[in-house]
């Protein structure tokens, strides 16, 4: 396992420096919440009503749930538009037909039109052809600094990408298209290799390196190359790649579409604005939830016994909103959602995938104890939080435990999020080369007051600063 070259005694030091000044600089950075209301800051970019504030227009994606009526919120069924077209209509045309959609996805994403059948041959012959990783990108950028957490290497790979293109800073829409398709291509590449890197290095595992195959749907290449085996089932890649289609776009203002948005304004290079996104999906409050729900619900089948019992369980998320059980937060993983009022479609659609995997798996019991804790939370939150707000499940309530019938492990379910939502990423990159046109530069207003320079021979430790 890779480990610092620091000398202990400087470690030692380190430490008691920080220990020392980490209380010094929570304190001083703390800004009093009355100015936030004071000077009508939308916190989060929300308005009061909790609605997001109007950053920019799209035609990318739509995310619907909920209607203004005469200054009132009203909840409406959710709904997830890609390039106007239903994603529910979306995944099952392709479930009718029996083929995989992600590739169709990616296309529909990036040039905002269904492709005939000869594109979208023409398409996935592309993607295929970049799968492979450039000559020496693997030893070099992966298995020589592997990382204990795929998110960092995703990043890192992202980055290091910039090195190995012939064209790096062209801006140009045809470059950025090429770079695009190749990154959407790439990307369950270097996310399974950095995945063997830390199964290898830091889990003591053996290193499995398949190479991907070009005649591959992505949703095949990924079950191949993350098993030791590279054995799969039709029904596992064709539930993985229904998993892709639901987590490719989820409009501009998720946090890293925004994100590579913000950073493309800055007119930057493609790889510095996708690196940005995955570090902004790396997050615990966005692409991370999903591990916390499968956290929350092996914690619970540690705790209560009878799961039919729906007292038991009762008094378990009882627990959790009293920061009495699991990590003490008191919230209940995969409840709830920032736009979506009476239903999230994209776990409406998983939801019904589940149950036939589980049952294939002979994991109805897992299965019913989900729908009976999804009815539960919503009735003990409301209860508990005395409000008549209408919640539902979000789409992490579900994909965990399809990750895990999937025999994919905890570490890649944010990688796989990000491995999806690299084509809505580009997309929002494209469209914001075409029609932003102005960098992001919201306002920040300063709430210090002006503070007396003290000479260096005059200063004593611990003293206040004094305003001028």
């Amino acid at each position: 396992m890779p480990t610092s070259n620091l000398d202990a005694d400087i470690v030692q030091m380190q430490e008691r420096f920080l220990d020392e000044l980490s209380a010094t600089a929570t304190e001083n950075n703390r800004v009093n919440p009355e100015n936030y209301d004071k000077f009508e800051v939308k916190r989060g970019l929300r308005n009061a009503n909790g609605s997001g504030v109007l950053a920019g227009l799209t035609v990318v994606g739509d995310v619907h749930g909920y209607i203004f009526d005469e200054g009132d919120r009203v909840p409406r069924p959710g709904r997830l538009r890609y390039r106007g077209i239903d994603v529910a209509a979306m995944t099952a045309g392709f479930r009718k037909d029996d083929r995989f959609g992600y590739e169709e996805t990616a296309y529909l994403l990036l040039f905002a039109m269904l492709p005939t059948s000869e594109q979208l041959e023409r398409f996935n012959k592309m993607l295929g052809a970049c799968r492979k990783l450039p000559e020496n990108f693997t030893e070099d950028m992966i298995l020589s600094a592997p990382s204990p957490d795929i998110m960092n290497k995703l990043a890192r790979c992202t980055l290091a990408s910039y090195s190995y293109d012939r064209n790096p800073d062209d801006n140009s829409i045809r470059n950025v298209l090429r770079q695009s398709m190749e990154l959407i291509s790439r990307f369950p590449t270097m996310m399974a290799y950095a995945y063997q890197a830390k199964r290898h290095y830091y889990d003591s595992k053996s290193l499995f390196i398949h190479m991907p195959k070009e005649e591959l749907s992505t949703a095949e290449n990924i079950l191949r190359l993350i098993r030791p085996t590279a054995e799969y089932t039709m029904s596992e890649a064709k539930l993985l790649d229904i998993m892709l289609v639901l987590h490719a776009e989820h409009g501009g203002g998720n946090n890293s579409s925004f994100t590579a948005r913000v950073i493309t304004s800055a007119d930057t290079d493609t790889y510095s604005a996708i690196a940005g996104a995955v570090g902004a999906l790396k997050g615990s409050k966005h692409g991370g939830a999903n591990n916390r729900v499968m956290g929350m619900m092996t914690d619970l089948k540690a705790h209560v016994n009878d799961w039919t019992n729906e007292g038991q369980l009762r008094d378990y998320l009882l627990k959790i909103l009293n920061k009495e059980a699991y990590d003490h937060s008191g919230l209940i993983y995969g409840l709830g959602h920032a736009i979506y009022t009476l239903s999230d479609p994209r776990a409406v659609i998983l939801k019904a995938q589940a149950e036939e995997l589980a049952t294939e798996k002979g994991r109805m019991d897992e299965f019913n104890l989900y729908k009976t804790v999804e009815q539960l939370a919503i009735d003990t939150f409301c209860e508990f939080k005395k409000t008549a707000r209408t919640i539902s499940v979000n789409v992490d309530f579900y994909s965990g435990f399809v990750y895990d019938m999937l025999g994919i492990p905890p570490e890649l379910y944010t990688p796989l999020f990000a491995t999806s939502r690299i084509a809505g990423w580009c997309a929002h990159r494209i469209e914001e080369i075409v029609s932003g046109g102005r960098i992001y530069r919201p306002a920040f207003k300063c709430v210090m007051p002006p503070i007396k320079y003290v000479p260096l021979d005059k200063r004593v430790k611990g003293q206040k600063p004094v305003a001028e």
